[in-house]
């Protein structure tokens, strides 16, 4: 808890305002500095990952990557950054339209340093991502021409991913085993994205199509919390897989739902108070002040490891809820979850970070992910918002 004096709202505020005005700093003063910079190619890519001496990986750019990029420089451009970031998205956006979409109009999963294809498939996950960056650098660039090219790509995922049971299939990288509710969240994410840039009904529509599918078949009915795996008629996945409920992902949807609230679907409120109530309940580690990754749907943890992105996701869901509900506890929250994230970012090169805290407080030795900056760009800017 936070000591307080007074008016206990008020004090808890004037710490998350320090919180907020201590992560933009880390964010535009260390991040981008070294994200924009360091590891960029002359095709106009941004790093896939970094050694803890700040060295980039030049083996493999992975579409996605280069989309989440995308969007963390709009964040940190519309925080305040005085780099050049509309140059820095508008190079990677138009190099994915150039060099990573394939004839038949889908996006490939990586390219090499020349930003040439280096594995040709397709896959659902990483459509997702280039809509959501279409849709975020389209808005902020004023680029209304992106956001046909969403609706292209979103006409070929519907004419040949579209499911009889509801959502896509996930295309030419899938486990045939299993469905998944990942990929849909992050069709969820670029709808949102896609409709508030652009104002087209369609990605509206679609966003909303998403939602009740995640209402009627992700969420188990009976605890509120999300599940990860399915069988092709999006059922439960047999055994363990059935039961698996990634704390990280409850917030993640929960942030989504209260957006779509804000716009005006009031169901979204509902479904997020029982997402992050089973989240907060089962999937926090009071002792090192994370979120884990993986419980059950009776509440035993499954694995205990903390990755960084979860961490995130708990901020985001605290943020908006205090946003929607002004309380102390959210408050509160969104205080021990920046802390919580902020134990990741505590390394020698600053604007990098680790990825994975073990059980014992240890650290996985491993690169530091430049998919993960997305993660960080958003938290922080939705962070941001409330105290600016």
């Amino acid at each position: 808890m936070i000591e307080t004096v007074g008016d206990p709202v008020a004090s808890v505020r004037a710490v998350l305002r320090d919180t907020a005005v201590d992560a933009k700093s880390w964010l535009l003063d260390e991040a981008a500095p070294l994200w924009s910079s360091r590891g960029r190619t002359r095709s106009g890519l941004f790093a896939e990952r970094m050694t803890h001496s700040g060295e980039p990986d030049a083996s493999y750019f992975r579409t996605f990557v280069q989309a989440r990029h995308i969007f963390s420089f709009v964040q940190i451009g519309q925080m305040g950054w005085t780099g050049p970031w509309k140059t820095l998205v508008a190079e990677t956006t138009e190099a994915l339209i150039r060099r990573a979409k394939r004839p038949d109009g889908f996006f490939v999963h990586r390219l090499n340093a020349d930003a040439h294809p280096l594995d040709e498939r397709a896959d659902l996950y990483d459509q997702a991502f280039v809509l959501f960056a279409l849709g975020t650098a389209g808005g902020a660039l004023s680029r209304g021409e992106w956001f046909d090219e969403a609706e292209a790509l979103l006409d070929r995922v519907e004419a040949d991913w579209s499911h009889p049971q509801g959502g896509f299939r996930e295309g030419e990288i899938a486990d045939n085993r299993i469905r998944r509710q990942n990929p849909h969240m992050h069709l969820f994410e670029a709808f949102l994205a896609l409709g508030e840039a652009s104002g087209r009904q369609r990605f509206h529509d679609a966003a909303r199509k998403i939602a009740m599918l995640a209402g009627e078949k992700f969420i188990d009915p009976s605890t509120g919390a999300l599940l990860e795996y399915f069988t092709d008629e999006l059922k439960p996945a047999a055994g363990v897989e059935g039961r698996l409920v990634e704390p990280g992902h409850c917030f993640e949807w929960a942030w989504l739902f209260e957006r779509l609230s804000a716009a005006g679907w009031q169901e979204g409120t509902r479904v997020s108070d029982r997402l992050t109530e089973f989240a907060r309940s089962t999937g926090i580690d009071a002792k090192r002040n994370v979120a884990i990754n993986e419980v059950l749907t009776d509440g035993a943890s499954h694995d205990l490891t903390a990755r960084l992105w979860p961490q995130t996701e708990r901020l985001k869901a605290a943020v908006a809820r205090f946003t929607r509900l002004g309380s102390e506890r959210e408050a509160e929250e969104a205080v021990a979850a920046a802390r919580g994230l902020r134990q990741y970012l505590e390394v020698a090169t600053p604007g990098l970070w680790r990825d994975k805290l073990r059980e014992d407080r240890s650290w996985v030795n491993e690169h530091a992910p430049g998919s993960s900056l997305y993660h960080i760009s958003c938290a922080y800017a939705e962070l941001f918002s409330i105290v600016s």
